[in-house]
């Protein structure tokens, strides 16, 4: 040591070294119970927002439709008449066949999967509604001169459907008028709907197929169910709107809905062929 300096101060003592991988972490306190063991009355964690997927496919719709061709070949076995079908018989024979196939699709939504709301996407809200309107609307922007063109091509005499051959030369009051028309305009498109855009759609798109897919098949198969050759190009047309609806909308009512407006002046025409208004053809 040198005289005259002062002595160094000496350094202070290092901290000791972290004990743990978060040393300046505060301390916590300990669970209220242990974490694989709690009280009662403690509320039990959410559970997944994702349904189970349904246990459904292409089978179920392969019944659904054997069992409306069923119903609609024994209806008219059943009733058949010499003399030509009677009133009676023509709205069993079209409206027995397209609930129990709509009866039957909800159904199995319910035994084999997680009901209609869910499977189907048969939730209805106004949101729902107005996309409907909208798409039904512009839809008959298309299928109007769709059909006009139709008429020409096959003439007047050709341009008719299914349902107006049914009811060919027979002529009601308007009460039963009135019936058909909602029959035709409201209850067909609903169960239609459910069968196709609902039913089958869930299926097709089980199998990992995306909605442009579903959309595509189920327009396909829509028209040609209904066994009208030269109007299958036409139907197609028809069809392309109510699917789109549910495309955009993920939801099965926009596309009932649109499918209804769709229906409105065929429905309207046909009442008014009964009551004598209009010809069948038209």
């Amino acid at each position: 040591m040198i005289v005259g300096q002062p002595d160094p101060i000496p350094d202070p003592p290092s901290a000791p070294p972290p004990t743990g991988p978060f040393p300046s972490a505060p301390p916590q306190d300990p669970p209220p119970y242990p974490p694989q063991q709690a009280p009662a009355g403690a509320p039990e964690p959410p559970a997944s927002e994702d349904p189970p997927p349904h246990r459904w496919g292409i089978g179920a719709y392969v019944l659904v439709e054997i069992l409306f061709l069923g119903s609609s070949f024994l209806i008219a076995a059943l009733l058949a008449d010499p003399e030509g079908p009677s009133v009676a018989a023509v709205i069993l024979g079209l409206s027995v066949p397209t609930v129990l196939a709509a009866a039957t699709a909800l159904l199995i939504t319910r035994v084999r999967g997680n009901g209609p709301r869910i499977d189907l996407g048969l939730t209805w809200t106004a949101r729902d509604v107005a996309a409907g309107l909208l798409w039904g609307l512009g839809g008959l922007v298309v299928s109007v001169p769709a059909s006009l063109v139709y008429v020409a091509v096959v003439g007047p005499d050709n341009a008719t459907t299914a349902v107006g051959q049914a009811f060919d030369g027979i002529r009601v009051g308007w009460p039963v008028a009135l019936g058909v028309f909602v029959l035709v305009a409201f209850v067909a498109p609903l169960c239609e709907e459910i069968v196709y855009r609902g039913l089958l759609w869930g299926a097709v798109t089980k199998h990992g197929a995306n909605r442009w897919v579903a959309f595509a098949i189920t327009t396909l198969l829509f028209a040609m169910a209904h066994f009208e050759l030269t109007r299958t190009p036409l139907l197609l047309v028809v069809a392309l709107p109510i699917g789109l609806a549910r495309v955009f909308t993920g939801r099965l009512p926009a596309s009932i809905v649109a499918h209804q407006v769709n229906n409105l002046l065929p429905a309207l025409g046909l009442a008014l062929a009964l009551t004598g208004g209009v010809p069948a053809s038209l």
